[in-house]
C-alpha cells in the first residue's frame, strides 16, 4: 500500500486514474507511440497499454543503430499463466528482433519470501507452464536463457554485494516494510537488483530494458539508484561544456582522460578537484559517453553499471471487470485454458454494453470500460483497420455484445488451440528435454559460460 513515497510491488494494483498522480509523484517519463516510429511495434505499444518508462531512450537508441543492449524479465511462479502476463512476451519478443541477450529469471526466492510458494512447486510451474508458453508464443530458444534466483551463485553473490551500498531506512521508504515484515521479504528486493544488473557481468556494462507493470516501478526505481551508488565518475552537463567528476577515494582521473583523449574535445583537467571538462559539441550522445567511462571504470577494477531502463505497461482488464488475476479463474483467460472453456469465460464476460439493446443502438457502447474489446485491442486483432470498424460499430449502436462475444469467442479458440499444438510440440522438442537437464542440475539453460553473446 502507499504511504508516502512508498508503494508495495506485491500487491499494488494500478489503474489508469491513478497512473498521472504516480508520474508527477515518482517521475515516471512519458511514452509515446512516436517513439518507436519506422519499427513497427506490436498492438500492445500502439493502443494505449504502455503507461510510460525510465530511461528508454537510452536502448531505444541503440535500437536504431544496432548496438548491444540486454533485455532482463522475471517471472513470479506462483499461478498459472494468463493474457496479462502474455503483454510481457509479446514485449519481449519485440525486442528479441534487436537482441539476442535476452536473461528471464525466475523469482523462486521471491515466491517463496512473499507467497510461500515452495521450490519444487516453483520449478515445476516455470518449466511446465512459463518456459513452453513462453516458446509456443514466439521466443526463440537461442535469444535467451532462462535461472532459477535460488539456484543461481553469481544472483545470490551480487545482491549480497548490493547491499552494502543501501540500508533500512532506503527500504523502507521506497516498499514500505514495517515491523512485522519478515527477514525475507526484506532481502527480496536486493535479489530483484541482482537480478536486473547481473547481466551486465555477462556483457560488461551496457543499457538494458525491464518490461514490467506500473506496481514494479519501485524496484526499478531501487536498482537504478543502487546501479549509480556503484559508479566511480558521474557525468554532467553544465551549460556548453560536459563535466565529469570523480566519486569515492583514490585520483583516477588520469587513467580516464588518457582514455578519452583522441574521441573527445578536453577543455580543462582539475586534478585537484578530480575533474575533467569536455565540449559538449564534441561528446555527442551523452549516454554513449557515460557507457565508455562505465566500461573503463570496470578496467579500473570497479563493480560498475549502468542504470537500466524500464518501460511500464497498465493491467489487463479481467473479464469480471475488475483486474485479471490468477487467483480469480472467472476474471481471465489462462493460455492453457482449454477452447471450449475459454469461450463460455468470454460468453459469460463483463461488458461495456448498454442495458438493453434498444439502449446500445441509441447510445452506442462504452469501449473504454469493456473487457471483451480489450481482448480485441491487446491480443486478437492486429489489423487497425479492423479494430477501427469494431469501435465505430459499437460507439454507433450498429455492434451488440451478443455478436461481438461470439467473434472474440471464435478467435480466441482459434488461438487457444494453436497455442495448444505449439506448446505441445515445444514440450516434445530436444531443446525443452535439454533446458530441463540443464535446469535440473545447474539452475540455469543455457550455461551461462557456453552462451554469453559477445558485445
Amino acid at each position: 500500500m502507499m504511504a508516502g513515497k512508498s508503494m508495495d510491488p506485491w500487491s499494488q494494483r494500478i489503474t489508469e486514474e491513478e497512473m498521472a498522480r504516480l508520474k508527477e509523484e515518482f517521475g515516471i517519463e512519458e511514452y509515446s507511440v512516436e517513439m518507436l516510429e519506422g519499427l513497427d511495434p506490436p498492438a500492445l505499444f500502439r493502443r494505449g497499454l504502455i503507461a510510460g518508462h525510465r530511461g528508454f531512450r537510452t536502448v531505444l537508441k541503440r535500437i536504431r543503430s544496432g548496438r548491444a543492449f540486454y533485455v532482463m524479465s522475471g517471472l513470479m511462479p506462483s499461478g498459472r499463466m494468463h493474457f496479462g502476463h502474455k503483454l510481457v512476451i509479446d514485449q519481449i519478443r519485440f525486442y528479441s528482433r534487436f537482441t539476442n541477450m535476452i536473461h528471464i529469471g525466475v523469482a523462486d526466492v521471491e515466491a517463496y519470501a512473499t507467497r510461500g510458494v515452495s521450490f519444487s512447486e516453483a520449478f515445476k510451474l516455470a518449466t511446465e507452464e512459463y518456459l513452453l508458453n513462453y516458446v509456443a508464443l514466439g521466443l526463440p530458444w537461442e535469444k535467451f536463457r532462462i535461472y532459477f534466483q535460488s539456484r543461481h551463485g553469481t544472483v545470490q553473490r551480487l545482491a549480497f554485494v548490493l547491499g552494502r551500498r543501501t540500508n533500512l531506512s532506503t527500504a523502507t521508504s521506497i516498499y514500505g516494510f514495517g515491523g512485522s515484515t519478515n527477514l525475507t521479504h526484506v532481502l527480496s528486493p536486493l535479489v530483484q537488483a541482482s537480478d536486473i544488473l547481473h547481466p551486465q557481468l555477462v556483457h560488461g556494462p551496457i543499457p538494458g530494458v525491464v518490461p514490467v507493470g506500473l506496481d514494479q516501478d519501485p524496484h526499478m526505481r531501487f536498482t537504478r539508484d543502487l546501479a549509480q551508488a556503484f559508479r566511480l565518475f558521474s557525468v554532467q552537463e553544465e551549460g556548453e561544456r560536459i563535466a565529469i567528476y570523480q566519486k569515492g577515494e583514490g585520483n583516477h582521473i588520469d587513467q580516464l582522460l588518457h582514455s578519452l583523449e583522441g574521441r573527445y574535445t578536453v577543455l580543462e583537467v582539475n586534478r585537484p578537484y578530480r575533474a575533467i571538462y569536455l565540449e559538449k559539441a564534441s561528446t555527442g550522445d551523452l549516454d554513449e559517453l557515460d557507457i565508455h567511462i562505465a566500461a573503463v571504470e570496470r578496467e579500473l577494477g570497479w563493480l560498475s553499471f549502468i542504470s537500466p531502463a524500464s518501460i511500464y505497461h497498465l493491467f489487463t482488464r479481467g473479464l469480471t471487470g475488475g483486474k485479471m488475476s490468477s487467483s480469480l479463474p472467472e476474471s481471465a483467460i489462462f493460455l492453457s485454458d482449454r477452447e471450449e472453456e475459454a469461450k463460455g469465460k468470454v460468453m459469460k464476460a463483463y461488458t461495456g454494453g448498454r442495458a438493453t439493446a434498444e439502449e446500445q443502438r441509441k447510445l452506442g457502447g462504452e469501449l473504454e470500460r469493456c473487457p471483451v474489446y480489450d481482448l480485441f485491442r491487446l491480443h486478437l486483432i492486429e489489423d487497425d483497420h479492423h479494430l477501427t470498424e469494431i469501435e465505430k460499430e459499437c460507439r454507433g449502436g450498429k455492434r451488440l455484445c451478443g455478436p461481438c462475444k461470439k467473434e472474440a469467442a471464435e478467435l480466441l479458440t482459434s488461438f487457444l488451440k494453436e497455442l495448444r499444438e505449439k506448446r505441445e510440440a515445444a514440450g516434445e522438442s530436444e531443446e525443452f528435454k535439454e533446458a530441463l537437464r540443464d535446469l535440473k542440475e545447474l539452475g540455469e539453460h543455457p550455461p551461462t559460460e557456453e552462451w554469453a553473446p559477445q558485445v
